[in-house]
């Protein structure tokens, strides 16, 4: 996946089940990390299921400086010209639930996060941070010119060790 100099903005939707938390929180790092290393992209979020972002989502994102106080649940009908996205990442946890599907043809990643629902702060925070890392290298990779694996976005994230 190349991008010349003068492309137009990357347009980049991440998928989950009810775009309550997960998908919420790798949304706001993206837009983070893409305004950061000055990245063009075109951000979204959507789920199979609209419902409302979780209160936990947005107090623990707001704790590393990024507001999901005016975001809100949104279903891939909702989304603006939905069937035009350069790459679709999925986060939802794989084993654990089904994660949704995008039907046209683009880019597409998964990697596959906990759901913090029903958890206490910690383990809000312990996805809120892999979800972080992960954007942070996804958008470093696609500022470089290169699509990194799901392997290397799941390592990126810290998933493949055990975390307190």
């Amino acid at each position: 996946m190349k991008k010349g100099r003068y492309c137009a903005l990357m347009r980049i939707l991440v998928l989950c089940t009810h775009n309550s938390a997960r998908s919420q929180m790798a949304e706001g790092w993206l837009r983070y990390w893409a305004e950061r290393l000055s990245f063009p992209a075109d951000i979204w979020s959507a789920g199979t299921e609209k419902t409302f972002v979780k209160t936990d989502a947005i107090r623990v994102m707001e704790e590393v400086g990024i507001d999901l106080s005016t975001h809100t649940s949104k279903t891939f009908n909702d989304l603006p010209d939905p069937w035009h996205f350069d790459l679709v990442l999925t986060v939802c946890d794989a084993a654990a639930e089904t994660c949704p599907a995008y039907p046209a043809k683009t880019h597409k990643l998964h990697v596959s996060f906990p759901d913090p629902s029903g958890k206490g702060l910690g383990e809000w925070r312990r996805v809120r941070d892999a979800l972080g890392r992960m954007a942070e290298h996804l958008i470093r990779s696609l500022k470089q010119g290169h699509l990194p694996t799901e392997t290397a976005l799941a390592e990126a994230a810290g998933l493949n060790r055990v975390l307190p």
